[in-house]
């Protein structure tokens, strides 16, 4: 599903992604079982880490430098995982979005690595990761209005237009809803960060989207 661009591999030879589809997803507002799994997910955080910790933590400070690599203040834009974990350690719960969005925030939570999903069937031929153009407009899910880019963001895109800033903001075009049938997962590698560890995530993933959501995994 994605073809690193030469400028972005040659920047970040080391950054790696895995990504796969699942078919025959059935999303739902909310699942009981999800509930106590986001539940005990939370006391699996809070038992691993703390707040004032956490950014020190050696995975999450490889995503931080990557941010600061690419001109995203990570002390107010957190990569995923780790704004995840800070809101449970806050003493907030996992947020309820869907039971398809819970489910991999459960993963990602647990493995501590970002991840980013899509509807494959709006996903339009493949998917280039590329160096943003200063002056792009990005509309991501949940945002009011379109931002304009600076140039040094690392983006997704497809025949459609942009589908993420990566690894932190999905695009609105291409999100999961309550109708989606087939998804697109990307597991979002940084440089420094292990296969065993992108490895861990997937498996996580892909196993806790199934559990909740069912499918099966096309690729």
């Amino acid at each position: 599903m994605i073809q690193i661009e030469e400028p972005v591999r040659k920047a970040f030879p080391s950054l790696r992604v895995i990504d796969f589809q699942i078919a025959g997803v059935t999303v739902k507002e909310s699942d009981l079982a999800l509930e106590k799994a986001k539940a005990e997910t939370a006391v699996e955080v809070r038992s691993q880490y703390t707040l004032e910790g956490l950014k020190d933590q050696p995975l999450m400070r490889k995503y931080r430098d990557f941010f600061w690599s690419v001109g995203v203040d990570p002390t107010k834009t957190r990569p995923a995982s780790e704004a995840l974990i800070r809101r449970v350690l806050s003493g907030k719960t996992v947020p309820t979005i869907s039971t398809f969005v819970d489910a991999y925030n459960i993963a990602s939570i647990r493995s501590g690595v970002p991840v980013a999903a899509f509807d494959a069937d709006r996903l339009q031929g493949t998917t280039k990761m590329r160096f943003a153009r200063g002056g792009e407009r990005f509309l991501g899910i949940g945002m009011g209005k379109e931002v304009e880019l600076k140039g040094v963001e690392v983006v997704l895109e497809d025949n459609g237009g942009l589908n993420a800033i990566y690894p932190y903001r999905d695009a609105d075009r291409t999100k999961v809803t309550a109708s989606t049938k087939n998804v697109a997962l990307l597991i979002c590698g940084v440089p420094g960060v292990e296969d065993a560890a992108l490895e861990h995530a997937r498996k996580l993933c892909q196993e806790t989207v199934i559990i909740f959501c069912g499918g099966r995994l096309v690729s």
